[in-house]
């Protein structure tokens, strides 16, 4: 498994309640692929350098986890169903 990392965007429309269900809705499908998520960050709501489906602000997430790279691209392909989040982007860390 490789250490991975993911910023979500999320839309400032969607109140704590519901961010915090988007969070553990990532959290399973990490888990579900077999990986493991080391820590989550809510960075809370933050000015957008450029406006982003007409938003000028949005919630941030940043999440630590462990997945096999083969599974990466499934994850993703799921992240981009959630309505609620604008933007997202996994990167790989270290070597």
């Amino acid at each position: 498994m490789h250490d991975y990392e993911l910023v979500a965007i999320i839309s400032p429309e969607v109140d704590e309640d519901e961010v915090s269900k988007i969070v553990d809705r990532v959290t399973e499908s990490i888990n579900s692929r077999g990986g493991a998520v080391e820590e989550i960050k809510n960075w809370g709501k933050r000015k957008l350098a450029y406006p982003v489906k007409k938003f000028v602000e949005a919630d941030y997430i940043l999440a630590h986890f462990k997945l096999m790279p083969k599974s990466v691209r499934e994850l993703e392909s799921e992240i981009g169903t959630f309505a609620d989040i604008l933007r997202y982007l996994v990167v790989k860390v270290g070597d």
